[in-house]
């Protein structure tokens, strides 16, 4: 099987778009992939090098229509969601499941695509020394028309890359990457650019998880009060330093003692009798917590709110004293209205 190296390029992050000799292209929001194809066979590997084939078997013959006869092609694993409204991330971790059948059940109802964006081997031609330029255009040649295997749009003009960037994130977008003309494929390096969704939200704290080493608060729980007032649990905040995991445990302590009395996640928690709530990606994993009484309010950024739950870039900013959990509603975010991917898709 051919396979070269596989370790994808990676991206460092910047708050502006920045301008010279790049090509621009949208920051898709779902699983990078290598997609390795020698003759009839395809081997899908992950950013991490685990194999995707038995979760997207409906992307394989695709991909054998789509390829050249030998290729190594980065791109991304998306699923779109069902009204055609941008991509569906929750639906494409589900794809991550043990069973068989519910795979194949997943592959009928919420079909995957893999959207291309870089060759690394096309023929007998590998690419990875060529400059960026010259591997993207000798990739748009190669590809041949697949409604399940689709092209990343690119654009050279700074402008156009500005107006993805805001009229595309109801699709799902996660931003914009710019990558350099001249660039060779470096891989495991960061030698590209992306440019992310950033808002900022104050939430409710409700619990913590403590850290995997033992010794500190790892994750605060999050929430926000929806219309029906109840608190919608939105996703964590982590990434602490060692002192200030053991600070917080501290500082929380207090608010621990009475915590499960009318608390609104005491069920899905483990408490009460009730199953304890599991990881999509690790069944064994327990992602039960500490509850705490809801008197804390923190503000956090994060990208996008996708299904209810923030996705990616959650990270604290501080604690709010100037507000109070009951203000923590939904009606604060500021949500991009829904596109339909394949708008943005028709582009490339």
């Amino acid at each position: 099987m051919l396979r070269p190296p596989i370790a994808p390029m990676l991206a460092k992050l910047s708050d502006t778009i920045p301008t010279g000799p790049f090509i621009y292209e949208p920051k898709w929001d779902g699983f990078r992939c290598i997609a390795f194809r020698d003759g009839d066979e395809i081997v899908l590997s992950s950013r991490n090098e685990r194999p995707f084939n038995r979760y997207f078997p409906e992307l394989l013959g695709p991909l054998c229509e789509a390829l050249p006869n030998r290729a190594v092609i980065d791109g991304e694993i998306v699923v779109a969601d069902r009204a055609g409204h941008g991509l569906d991330f929750d639906a494409l971790q589900q794809r991550i499941h043990p069973a068989e059948s519910r795979v194949k059940r997943l592959a009928t109802e919420t079909p995957a695509m893999f959207v291309a964006f870089d060759a690394l081997w096309l023929d007998d031609d590998e690419l990875t020394d060529q400059p960026f330029e010259q591997r993207h255009s000798r990739l748009a040649t190669a590809l041949r028309p697949n409604p399940t295997v689709r092209l990343t749009p690119t654009t050279r003009d700074v402008a156009v890359a500005t107006d993805w960037f805001t009229r595309f994130e109801g699709a799902g977008l996660d931003g914009v990457i710019a990558k350099p003309l001249d660039g060779t494929y470096r891989p495991g390096e960061r030698t590209m650019v992306k440019i992310k969704h950033r808002r900022t939200a104050a939430c409710a704290v409700a619990g913590y998880r403590i850290h995997k080493d033992g010794n500190g608060v790892g994750s605060l729980l999050l929430g926000v009060y929806g219309p029906d007032g109840h608190l919608h649990h939105v996703g964590v905040t982590a990434a602490f330093t060692a002192a200030y995991r053991r600070q917080l445990l501290e500082e929380l302590a207090p608010l621990t003692e009475g915590a499960l009395d009318g608390h609104p996640w005491a069920g899905w928690m483990g408490y009460e009798g009730a199953d304890r709530e599991r990881s999509r990606w690790n069944a064994d994993k327990d992602l039960s917590f500490v509850p705490l009484r809801i008197e804390r309010v923190v503000e956090v950024t994060f990208g996008q709110l996708q299904s209810g739950r923030f996705r990616h870039g959650v990270q604290l900013q501080g604690w709010r004293t100037d507000w109070t959990p009951q203000n923590c509603t939904f009606d604060q975010l500021d949500v991009a209205a829904p596109v339909d991917v394949e708008d943005l898709l028709a582009l490339g």
